[in-house]
């Protein structure tokens, strides 16, 4: 089904280029509306056109048969004809509605995608299948779920564009596995190529939403499609699947005329309702195995076409071509053949269905062409898909530079040494309007970044920042920084340990086990020398009493330096700044708050700006007094300096 409206094409390639992605969205969106609105009320229109054209035609028949002669079986045959010209256009119609319904989406859905309102984006999951020759250094779920790279509010919601199922498992793969340097620069190039490209990428995430093909679906088919086992090989059944139409034709011809002066038909009736109980839920079974949704494969017919019409500059995107041409055999036609076969069985559905089951045995007719097209084709599918999802990917992450021309491609050195820098990095799931940037630098191996502050002043926030930028980096993304530049890196983190009652684990076991995973990563990750091991480690140890957490977080810390790691550390615990073997190898950083009073009572706001040097101020009583909690007895204690309150402890 491809996109062949020319007026709406020529009126989108020649508007004016758009101010901003938001402005972008909202024009595109005023088109689509309009004309989703006009197929609307035509295919209404031919729906009751082809109402009234059957039920005239079944009266005329039924007429002729009962003594109305030769002219009112015309007349009858006549309105079945108009009857199919009817339905086809209507189902034409239908078609258009829903492409035009899911591009107004797709607008709608990328103006809440410029704010960040996860509640108005499709969520698209798939499981994760990491295939790129760093799968060994692949992201753990648990990583994964620290960084927020999977689920609601996370990288993989912000990347919904990508529609089609081969399409998520692949954008998938490329968050949770690194890619080579030299990959990561071809898909830079791809991904710049394909950004401006609007109404390419909406053509991608379009058909893959019409599609409606959930996973357990797609991988259905494809099973299907590699299968050589065929029911239709029972010769008789598809011999009277021929036969017994022209018999019925020609018995009540014969009525009309009078030659046959009983209804001959009845009895072929009969015989095709039995063959109906006997074999027909076996091949409806099978015939709704590859329709899964009612012409779920109907869509990727155009978007074949439409790829293969699709002339390209940037390498990957011409290799990705040029695989598609050589080994498609010509997937567009193959699947516009499906596409045909699909709405010949969907007429099982109509509400004539079940007079073409008795009458004409429609499903075995539906099933001999779906296997022959099976034996054609169905050994090229898998690879067919494979190609999509590749350019489908690329084209999600184009989507990501698109929205956010602020954002930059970083410069990934081929050399596993060096440090990570960034200017003006952002965390990528905030709104843009509340994102606040900092530099930062992380690095060389052997040195790591300090991170202390307050409670709430954004700690956790800077550490998730730049993990979720190195992932997106090493997929061959933008970042949300204005320069960034990094090694290949092998990347692990500790932020959300989860204690679990069922299974007996206390939130301190849970902590120790995320640090054996992050030290058993980075350390495999040292002894291949492949890439800078990378740790992002927030409020470390924090399960235990304070004199055992100063020492195994000094521990830990210092075993991870000594692999060649680097990383950033995010703790209350001050003492690591002062601790003698970590001091030389830390770079301090802090964020703060301001407090106020007034009339109205206590406030405090935070300015999220990372500043060098320890943090030399606290907020824990503070917030007890904005909440409502006693305040404490002694005022003073709320005013100790963090040096202070050490030296009280150690007197």
């Amino acid at each position: 089904m491809a996109w062949d409206d020319t007026r709406l094409r020529a009126v989108l390639a020649g508007a004016p280029a758009p101010r901003d992605p938001q402005s972008a969205y909202r024009e595109r969106l005023a088109y689509f509306v309009v004309y989703r609105d006009t197929c609307n009320r035509q295919r209404y229109l031919w729906a009751n056109l082809s109402v009234v054209t059957f039920l005239g035609g079944v009266a005329l028949l039924l007429i002729a048969l009962f003594g109305g002669g030769l002219w009112w079986a015309i007349g009858g045959a006549l309105a079945l004809v108009a009857f199919v010209v009817a339905f086809i256009r209507q189902s034409l119609l239908d078609e258009r509605h829903q492409r035009y319904v899911a591009l107004c989406a797709l607008s709608e859905q990328g103006l809440a995608r410029l704010k960040r309102d996860w509640s108005a984006m499709t969520l698209r999951s798939a499981p994760a299948e990491a295939k790129s020759a760093e799968a060994q250094d692949a992201l753990s779920a648990l990583d994964a779920a620290d960084l927020d790279l999977l689920g609601h509010a996370s990288l993989q919601h912000l990347l919904h564009t990508v529609a089609t199922p081969a399409g998520q498992r692949l954008l998938v793969a490329w968050l949770l596995a690194p890619a080579a340097p030299a990959l990561i620069r071809e898909r830079q190039a791809a991904v710049r190529e394909l950004a401006p490209l609007l109404n390419l990428r909406d053509e991608l995430s379009a058909f893959g939403v019409l599609s409606k093909m959930r996973v357990e679906e797609y991988e259905r088919f494809l099973a299907w499609a590699e299968e050589t086992t065929t029911l239709t090989r029972i010769t008789w059944l598809t011999v009277w699947s021929f036969v017994s139409p022209l018999v019925i034709a020609l018995s009540v011809a014969g009525q009309i005329s009078g030659i046959v002066p009983y209804p001959l038909w009845l009895v072929v009736i009969i015989v095709n309702m039995a063959l109906f109980q006997w074999r027909g839920r076996q091949i409806e079974a099978e015939v709704d195995r590859v329709s899964g949704t009612r012409g779920a494969f109907l869509p990727y017919a155009g978007l074949f076409a439409l790829l293969r019409a699709q002339r390209f500059e940037a390498p990957l995107l011409r290799r990705t071509h040029a695989r598609l041409e050589a080994v498609g055999d010509a997937a567009d036609e193959r699947l516009s053949a499906l596409g045909r076969i699909m709405r010949f069985g969907d007429a099982r559905l109509s509400v004539i269905g079940p007079l073409l089951q008795i009458g004409l045995l429609w499903n075995v007719h539906t099933l001999r062409m779906l296997e022959g097209w099976r034996a054609r084709a169905g050994g090229h599918v898998r690879e067919w898909f494979d190609l999509l999802a590749e350019v489908e990917a690329l084209a999600g992450l184009a989507a990501l530079s698109f929205d956010n021309p602020d954002w930059a491609f970083p410069t990934v050195e081929d050399a596993p040494t060096g440090q990570m820098t960034a200017r003006a990095l952002g965390h990528p799931l905030l709104p843009p309007a509340e994102c606040v940037r900092n530099d930062v630098a992380i690095g060389p191996p052997g040195t790591f970044l300090l991170v202390t502050g307050s409670n709430m002043s954004g700690k956790s926030t800077l550490l998730r920042a730049v993990g979720v930028n190195i992932v997106l980096a090493q997929a061959g993304a933008p970042v949300c920084a204005s320069e960034m530049s990094l090694p290949p890196i092998t990347l692990a983190v500790s932020m959300r340990a989860q204690d679990s009652l069922e299974a007996g684990v206390s939130y301190f076991m849970a902590e120790l086990r995320r640090l054996k995973q992050v030290v058993d990563a980075l350390r495999a990750a040292a002894s291949r020398g492949e890439r800078v091991p990378v740790f992002l480690l927030d409020e470390i140890l924090s399960g235990t009493n304070t004199s055992e957490r100063q020492i195994a977080a000094r521990t830990v810390i210092r075993y991870l330096l000594d692999l060649g790691a680097t990383g950033a550390v995010s703790t209350h615990d001050l003492t690591l700044a002062q601790a003698p073997d970590l001091t030389p190898l830390s770079q301090p950083v802090h964020f703060t708050e301001r407090f106020t009073r007034d009339a109205s009572g206590p406030a405090m706001t935070f300015d999220y700006i990372l500043r060098p040097g320890i943090a030399t101020s606290v907020n824990a009583l503070k917030l007890m007094e904005l909440v409502g909690l006693p305040a404490p007895e002694e005022p003073g204690a709320m005013e100790q300096s963090p040096t202070q309150r050490g030296q009280s402890a150690g007197q």
